[in-house]
């Protein structure tokens, strides 16, 4: 397309939840409600796994990490769309929609490598039980979460690199409830197939490549706990993976749908449907699948609670 006679677009409009236009103050007040649940449960968990001694153990370490990085990435999102759903004016610079973007898949892509890195530590916990210990030190487990950081941050720098130099000079209305990939590509003044086809490939091997990995953990990990000979011992192995395998099913089931597809045209209701159980909901119920469903947490917590004097 030729663009000469185009000014190049410098903001977004993000339409946000367009069918909801009556019950907009409601919707805010709702989620600033999970918002604030998701932040103070996540900052709890990370707080009282750092505090406990009792909780200094890999599995907890790369709790806490995760509960860390979920702070990050709803605040990437949820502020913005908190900010617009009050607001008549609901614009977003270009560099900032970028910017929503890098982190928004920047922290997601953390949290895949950390919830691989997770069911690692399960598998050499239930399989390999007495080389546990000498296997997953806490040297191993600090640099296993630094390369979860790192690799995080460099994911969407290509997707990124490439987005910034397209042209952008006509609509400039996003059909979403944040700046992602796909709507703000679907409004690029040229075609878009390479961008597609990088976003797809960076997709489909960041989140197959550790979904499968996870897959084939617990593939060991189930046939493992069916050899043991007890009840109570495949009880007990098998709660030690119950909420970390929770926590997998609802957010890989999300983004499988939403980012491993090959198409331009998007649905608007399906993709917002998507992007609120992936970058809303799976935050919120982290906090409580992680405390809810663990013992040992529950008992943290209510160690810190006496030592601070609020429980008796």
């Amino acid at each position: 397309m030729d663009t000469g006679n185009w000014s190049q677009v410098t903001e977004f409009i993000i339409l946000g939840f367009p069918h909801l236009q009556g019950v907009q103050i409601y919707l805010f007040l709702l989620l600033l409600l999970i918002y604030l649940m998701t932040v103070l449960g996540n900052l709890l968990i990370f707080l009282v796994v750092c505090l406990d001694s009792r909780l200094h153990t890999p599995m907890y370490h790369f709790v806490s990490t995760l509960s860390f990085s979920e702070l990050g990435y709803t605040a990437a999102t949820i502020p913005k769309m908190l900010a617009n759903l009050l607001s008549e004016k609901k614009t977003i610079s270009f560099s900032g929609c970028l910017l929503q973007i890098y982190f928004f898949h920047s922290l997601g892509a953390t949290e895949c490598y950390l919830l691989t890195a997770m069911a690692y530590d399960r598998y050499l916990a239930i399989c390999r039980p007495l080389h546990y210990p000498t296997l997953m030190t806490p040297i191993l487990c600090a640099e296993i979460a630094i390369g979860c950081w790192l690799g995080g941050l460099a994911g969407p720098v290509v997707e990124i690199s490439l987005i910034s130099r397209l042209p952008f000079c006509g609509p400039n209305r996003i059909q979403h409830v944040f700046c992602d990939f796909p709507p703000v590509l679907s409004l690029a003044c040229t075609d878009t197939s390479i961008n597609v086809l990088v976003d797809f490939v960076i997709n489909s091997c960041k989140i197959l490549a550790t979904f499968l990995l996870i897959l084939c953990s617990y593939v060991q990990i189930i046939c493992t706990v069916l050899r043991i000979p007890s009840a109570a011992g495949k009880r007990k192995a098998i709660s030690t993976c119950a909420s970390h395998l929770t926590v997998v099913l609802i957010f890989y089931g999300s983004i499988l749908f939403m980012y491993v597809r090959l198409k331009k045209s998007y649905s608007l209701d399906y993709d917002q449907a998507l992007a609120v159980v992936y970058s809303v909901l799976t935050p919120f119920l982290n906090p409580f699948v992680y405390s809810l469903r663990n013992k040992e947490i529950k008992e943290a917590v209510r160690r810190q609670l006496k030592r601070i004097g609020i429980l008796a």
